[in-house]
């Protein structure tokens, strides 16, 4: 998930965006205009993967993924979203079904147009901000210099944790991940600091727009991004 556009191309919003668009290289992915996303196909496997990358901005990510899940998914258990999460360290990568949308303005959408939350998700951590930084603001900046490296890692890292969950099955792909995760931390390897978890995947990029603090926002949580 993710906003279109140059402007938010490395912005840490887009970590999700990156992820995919890694994925869909490697498998040599031609996308195509799709009404409100852009679209691609390929295979993991043997397996049939379709990509799907908003072109709305985030806060509206379920209008473009809504009528593409209904033509290729059976249910939430074939939609796999990639997304950054304010409540991960920079550089840790988690596998999760279903829950909240913690206060992520693109799962919000999802979850309005969809009417579920159950889909699997891979959370990209991009920590917290520095205090006296607005969330709004800080996840459409890009990362700290200091923090890129891990930051690219984690992009690399849920891409391959999507193959994973093709390959694999979201249960085995969980405890794959969860174990490394256990692995890292006992290693010391845990992500450092911030200054201050057929397919469909949600992202991609496009051209232009902005998004203002007050699109970054909705009214049913506390803290919206």
């Amino acid at each position: 998930m993710g906003n279109p556009g140059r402007r938010y191309g490395v912005t840490l919003h887009n970590a999700g965006f990156l992820a995919i668009d890694r994925v869909a290289e490697s498998l040599g992915v031609r996308w195509r205009a799709a009404a409100a996303a852009s679209l691609g196909t390929g295979e993991i496997d043997g397996r049939r993967v379709v990509f799907v990358k908003p072109m709305t901005f985030m806060n509206l990510s379920g209008d473009a993924v809504a009528p593409l899940y209904r033509k290729h998914a059976d249910g939430p258990e074939d939609l796999v979203v990639l997304h950054d999460d304010l409540d991960l360290p920079v550089g840790a990568v988690r596998l999760k079904r279903g829950g909240g949308t913690g206060g992520h303005n693109g799962l919000r959408s999802l979850k309005e147009r969809l009417g579920t939350a159950d889909f699997f998700r891979i959370r990209v951590g991009i920590g917290r901000p520095p205090a006296g930084v607005d969330p709004a603001d800080y996840v459409l900046t890009p990362p700290a210099p200091e923090l890129r490296g891990a930051f690219d890692a984690a992009v690399d890292a849920a891409g391959e944790a999507f193959a994973d969950i093709v390959r694999l099955g979201f249960d085995k792909a969980m405890t794959r991940w969860n174990a490394k995760a256990r692995e890292d931390n006992k290693c010391g390897k845990t992500p450092p600091d911030t200054p201050g978890g057929n397919i469909l995947l949600a992202p991609g990029a496009s051209s232009g727009g902005s998004i203002s603090r007050k699109e970054a926002r909705s009214q049913d949580d506390n803290e919206e991004v």
